[in-house]
């Protein structure tokens, strides 16, 4: 996969996700915020997207490896999925800002959040129906380890989602995200998070993942079957999906 791509220090100093746990630490207080701000919102209409796809699988257990601030646990509550949700995070401090999201709407029953490694998830085999991760492949140390771990605890016949950004390849889309992505948004993320590292750190890490076909091809090692890709908003994000035969 080439260069490791961390936040901070090298990773022979400290490991990638005790990097990415301690800025997401970090900017917990501010993520929600630069989150929308910098997607202009298109964020949302992306989850709405992933949720009537998970609809179909009919789900009753779902698990959010990567979940942050349970954005996704939330909106896929809020869309009316009959599911419990089981979140997971590596960062403490993005799960007690979706605590205090999931208490303020009565959904304590509907969603859990706990932390844990993708790599080394604390559930038994086949215990879900689907999962999701929402921008958060990119952050894993170990790509393929997360892959086969989520692969163990997906029941057969279930669904693996996907949703990560991706790099626009046509005019002018290509050439406006640039801009952004890489220009405007680290220096507003800069000021607003106190963090300068943390969105330097998110066009770099969008730059080194492996997207589309052979993303893919990563989930097909790890053994997923009927494998797609969905380009979302002119190839800005894309929704990966995968079963477990």
């Amino acid at each position: 996969m080439g260069t490791k791509i961390t936040p901070y220090v090298s990773p022979e100093e400290e490991g990638k996700t005790a990097q990415v746990a301690r800025m997401f630490d970090g900017i917990a207080h501010r993520y929600d915020l630069l989150n929308h701000l910098f997607s202009l919102g298109i964020d949302v209409l992306w989850r709405k997207r992933c949720i009537r796809i998970l609809r179909k699988e009919q789900p009753q257990t779902m698990l959010d490896v990567a979940t942050g601030t349970a954005d996704f646990a939330i909106e896929a509550v809020r869309m009316g999925l009959d599911v419990h949700v089981t979140g997971v995070d590596i960062s403490a401090g993005m799960l007690d800002m979706g605590r205090e999201k999931i208490k303020a709407r009565g959904w304590d029953q509907r969603i859990e959040l706990i932390q844990g490694d993708s790599v080394a998830l604390p559930f038994e085999d086949g215990k879900f129906d689907v999962f999701t991760v929402a921008f958060g492949v990119r952050n894993f140390e170990d790509l393929d380890g997360g892959l086969r771990d989520m692969f163990r605890v997906l029941r057969p016949g279930g669904l693996g989602l996907v949703l990560e950004f991706s790099k626009p390849r046509h005019f002018p889309v290509k050439q406006l995200f640039g801009l952004y992505f890489k220009r405007i948004m680290p220096t507003i993320g800069r000021w607003v998070s106190k963090d300068p590292a943390a969105y330097t750190y998110l066009p770099e890490s969008v730059d080194a993942f492996p997207e589309g076909e052979d993303f893919l091809q990563h989930m097909a090692r790890a053994g997923y079957v009927d494998l797609k890709s969905r380009m979302l908003s002119g190839g800005i994000a894309t929704i990966y999906t995968g079963r477990k035969p």
